[in-house]
């Protein structure tokens, strides 16, 4: 059996940019995991000392605070500046935008629909930025926008982790009924690249194995994208979850892996395939 990587897969700028940031505070904490992956924030609190703050409550006035990745809400990053904390920002700058977005638009007297998973962090972050969030809605898909009490002038950004054609039906439903509609296409690059390979790879392989965080939502798109493809297609965040009998008879096995992957991980789980054929 052959395996093959997609030609684009794994950590992607924000991630290598965060972990950098984390790397050169040793002994601070992070505000909620730095990215999703378990593995790497273990590396991480074993080989720099960095700690874990799930709520402001786990933060002292002593701590140097490692903003995650996918940002946190506006008001939790006033009270880590009212506390006087020391605060090392490594949200993603490609997260930085659209919370930018919403605040300028909100100020501007926009409505604000956002694109996305109103339980991931990172839109937690996003819609905190609006400037009443009575006027901000979070959708997942355009079926959720009927009935909502959208001005006739919207902005619209999408979750940087979001399928294309996903986020354009969103858009074509407004545009039909709303008379001003500004769009602002948030989805990072690399969250393209990704599953355009992934996709490409999936087309041809009879066995597909995705590495990641359960909880990470570039992930589990990109899961999905293969499955659709590629029947036998699987998530997995390490080595130790692969099973043998999903290599039967099989002849291509790919691999792809979220953004949140380090490359060790993605070998670990390489070696392990070789041994099991």
């Amino acid at each position: 059996m052959k395996i093959q990587l997609a030609s684009s897969y794994g950590f992607c700028f924000g991630v290598k940019r965060a972990i950098k940031i984390a790397e050169e505070h040793k002994g601070s904490k992070t505000y909620g995991p730095l990215i999703h992956n378990k593995d790497e924030i273990d590396r991480l609190k074993d080989g720099f000392n960095i700690g874990l703050a799930e709520k402001f409550s786990d933060v002292t006035s002593d701590d140097s605070v490692v903003i995650r990745t996918h940002g946190i809400p506006k008001d939790e990053l006033a009270k880590l500046k009212a506390q006087k904390n020391q605060i090392i920002d490594a949200t993603c700058p490609y997260v930085t935008t659209p919370q930018n977005i919403v605040s300028q638009m909100s100020e501007k007297g926009y409505s604000i629909v956002i694109f996305g998973d109103k339980n991931h962090p990172e839109i937690k972050g996003v819609v905190s930025y609006a400037k009443d969030l009575r006027n901000a809605f979070i959708v997942e898909d355009e079926k959720e926008l009927d009935g909502l009490p959208i001005l006739s002038k919207v902005a619209v950004v999408a979750q940087t982790t979001r399928k294309p054609e996903d986020f354009l039906k969103v858009v074509n439903a407004l545009i039909v009924s709303h008379k001003e509609v500004r769009v602002f296409n948030t989805i990072c690059n690399a969250t393209f690249e990704n599953q355009d390979a992934a996709a490409t790879l999936a087309k041809d392989a009879d066995v597909m194995v995705v590495i990641g965080g359960k909880h990470s939502s570039n992930t589990k798109q990109l899961h999905s994208i293969c499955k659709s493809y590629c029947k036998d297609s699987y998530l997995i965040e390490n080595e130790k979850e692969l099973e043998a009998s999903w290599f039967d008879e099989k002849i291509l096995c790919g691999i792809s892996a979220g953004a949140s992957t380090p490359d060790w991980v993605v070998q670990n789980v390489i070696d392990k395939i070789q041994k099991i054929k």
